[in-house]
């Protein structure tokens, strides 16, 4: 089965289960849905309900136990783990709660991680990252090690190293669970216009449903199961 051009994700019938104490734990159940390029997704759901290891699925952090899932016409569940790695290197950008950032290096080192994966030289490296810090807002904290920032200006480093292989899909895992109020909304509206203005594909989970109504889109996970789409009328879809 294929998706069609607009669709940036597709998941058909992907289920997911570890093993614990000798016994299957199912995770995720049927899950079947797709999401549309240029999108905005927020996924919800209490704590063990799923939604981090469906995300990791999404990105390819992780594989499920059974069904498909396209990113950009590409099964990834079929990728064995070099590929898998090779695509995730191009195609995905990830973003944390606690930000991940390498406390020895500058934000601008940070951010020149992923290309180490690529063809690009040292100063084609630092030109991109630079470029992407300039993008969150943080051209003036580029030699600023972690320590020396605050939560929201860590939190821009890790968007921005999410940013530098320009991705065509951006996963974010609680983007906001570590921020005050003030900084949890300047990383949303961030975020929004990495949708609005670059077209980014954004799926992103959250406990916040303050953060989850920036989403053009609202999924609920609950023991395993997705429930059906909810639109945001606030929110107008960058493809729309």
């Amino acid at each position: 089965m294929t998706a069609s051009p607009e669709v940036a994700v597709a998941l058909r019938h992907v289920s997911k289960s570890y093993t614990r104490g000798g016994q299957a734990v199912e995770v995720l159940t049927d899950i079947d849905f797709d999401i549309q390029s240029g999108d905005f997704l927020a996924l919800m759901g209490p704590s063990g309900s799923g939604k981090s290891t469906l995300l990791n699925l999404i990105a390819g952090i992780d594989k499920p136990t059974g069904g498909q899932i396209l990113v950009g016409g590409t099964d990834i569940a079929t990728l064995d783990e070099a590929d898998l790695a090779d695509w995730r290197a191009g195609n995905v950008g990830f973003i944390f709660q606690f930000y991940n950032l390498m406390p020895v290096l500058t934000g601008l080192e940070n951010v020149e991680l992923p290309l180490m994966l690529t063809r690009l030289n040292r100063r084609e490296r630092r030109e991109h990252a630079a470029l992407a810090l300039e993008m969150v807002g943080l051209a003036d904290r580029m030699q600023h090690y972690p320590n020396e920032l605050s939560g929201g200006q860590q939190q821009r480093v890790a968007i921005a190293r999410a940013l530098v292989t320009d991705p065509t899909l951006i996963v974010a895992d609680e983007p906001t669970g570590d921020l005050d109020r003030k900084s949890a909304g300047e990383i949303l509206d961030l975020l929004d216009r990495l949708n609005t203005e670059l077209g980014k594909t954004i799926i992103m989970v959250t406990h916040d449903a303050r953060a989850a109504e920036r989403a053009h889109a609202i999924r609920h996970l609950e023991k395993g199961e997705l429930s059906s789409l909810e639109i945001n009328p606030r929110a107008t879809p960058s493809h729309a």
